[in-house]
């Protein structure tokens, strides 16, 4: 009547692997759609052909991408699972009695064969020209942000250091813009400055001195890198992704990767979709001198208490001045080194002013209003996100590249690094990013079948 299971489970069978995988698991997705072959063509500069055993660079990766896929975050914990999971087995082309490969094989490989390699990168990008292939992505309208990514390292454990302010790519283009702008005014040349390197201090961590120490408002202190990402409007594929150390302006290397896409891809972008964060002068300027649609969050600015705003000041275009609240002018005096002309008023009109409390809290009673000599683009940036269209491409951003940051974190276990280094949380960010792709496509190429 009764039969003990044990007894059950030690009778012999003669089963498929095949069988034991249900037909709708994402792991025969993913097998069926995404080509795998490349991988050997990219990996060959770094294997020996004459020394060592031979290997299979193709189920190494599969394994690596099991990880990520199932955001199984140790690399011991990987060998376990595959172990006993026939779906990981079955894709892996092990039977049920083959040895799962060392989780050291991993590590070494990691740390040793791809290490200062452009391997993932290259990875990453053949995952978007596949999705490319199958019409998943358009190319013409694009959103980026950035989240960060916990260090693994002791927010406590860190030394103060001075380190140079790093220039940045678009210094040239602006040092022109002011020659140009002063010589249009009428002034002289601004004389050659000593170059004196400028500094500053900031916390490198003792246990990871690559990350960066991140501190914002309404934000937790902590050391971390940032994933700066890019997905597409139409299937939402990643089409990039860039880590940088936590103290990293987003705006930093924005329109250098843009360019990458462009160049690396082919992309005809028509539009994108930023977060306040990017709402600065030369992002604006670049957009516009690409041609580019640009639509970016308000920027809430904190005027001096009291005092009214810049907004209050009118700017006529063709006479060059600014008109203020009490219908004065304040003419063009100079354009600084930083790239910001300055307008004055008359000190002895505004003495006699009776908004002068509410205008300015100079000694001299003279207001002075900033305009930066590439502010047009900014406001024409500001007129897009107005626009009805503006209005309706920035509320996909929420729904396109912050829902990829979600199921990352959420799915995918890419709340923290693993490991410690920015090679290290690269790879785990394009890994992570590919998998997702490689999903996505699966899954979508699976309903049209």
């Amino acid at each position: 009547m009764y039969k003990p299971k044990k007894e059950i489970q030690n009778e012999a069978e003669f089963v498929f692997i095949d069988d034991l995988v249900p037909q709708d698991h994402l792991l025969r997705k993913v097998d069926k759609y995404i080509d795998f072959s490349f991988i050997g063509e990219k990996v060959r500069p770094y294997y020996s052909e004459k020394n060592g055993r031979p290997s299979d660079p193709i189920q190494l990766f599969k394994m690596m991408f099991i990880g990520y896929f199932y955001g199984i975050r140790s690399e011991r914990q990987l060998e376990r699972e595959i172990q006993t999971n026939v779906a990981y087995r079955w894709f892996l082309g092990l039977k049920l009695n083959d040895p799962v490969p060392d989780h050291s094989t991993i590590s070494w490989n990691r740390r040793t064969r791809f290490k200062e390699t452009n391997i993932f990168q290259e990875i990453f990008d053949q995952i978007v020209f596949q999705a490319i292939n199958h019409k998943m992505v358009g190319g013409r309208v694009l959103f980026s942000d950035s989240t960060h990514l916990k260090a693994n390292a002791n927010k406590h454990k860190f030394t103060r250091v001075e380190v140079e302010v790093e220039t940045r790519e678009y210094i040239e283009d602006l040092n022109k813009a002011v020659e140009e702008d002063r010589v249009n005014h009428g002034k002289k040349p601004l004389k050659d400055k000593e170059e004196v390197r400028e500094t500053k201090e900031i916390r490198k961590s003792t246990t990871d001195p690559e990350c960066g120490f991140m501190s914002r408002d309404n934000k937790q202190e902590m050391f971390c890198y940032l994933d700066h990402r890019t997905t597409d409007m139409k299937f939402n594929i990643i089409t990039d992704v860039f880590v940088t150390p936590g103290n990293v302006h987003d705006s930093v290397p924005y329109l250098s990767r843009l360019d990458r896409q462009i160049e690396r891809f082919g992309f005809d972008v028509e539009a994108v979709a930023l977060d306040s964060g990017y709402l600065t002068n030369p992002i604006c300027k670049g957009l516009s001198d690409r041609n580019i649609f640009g639509v970016i969050a308000h920027r809430r600015y904190q005027p001096t208490k009291g005092l009214f705003p810049k907004w209050k000041f009118h700017f006529d275009n063709e006479l060059d001045i600014y008109i203020c609240p009490n219908g004065e002018e304040l003419s063009y005096s100079t354009t600084t080194r930083e790239g910001y002309r300055e307008y004055k008023s008359d000190s002895k009109k505004c003495a006699n002013c009776p908004l002068l409390q509410e205008c300015t809290k100079s000694k001299n009673t003279q207001k002075v209003v900033t305009r930066h000599v590439w502010e047009e683009h900014k406001e024409k940036v500001r007129l897009n996100r107005l626009s009805k269209s503006g209005k309706m491409l920035y509320k996909f951003r929420k729904e396109k590249v912050q829902r990829s940051f979600a199921d990352s974190k959420e799915l995918h276990g890419l709340r923290y690094c693993r490991l410690r280094g920015l090679q290290n949380a690269s790879e785990q960010v394009l890994l992570t990013a590919a998998c997702q792709n490689m999903k996505k496509i699966a899954t979508h190429l699976a309903k049209l079948a």
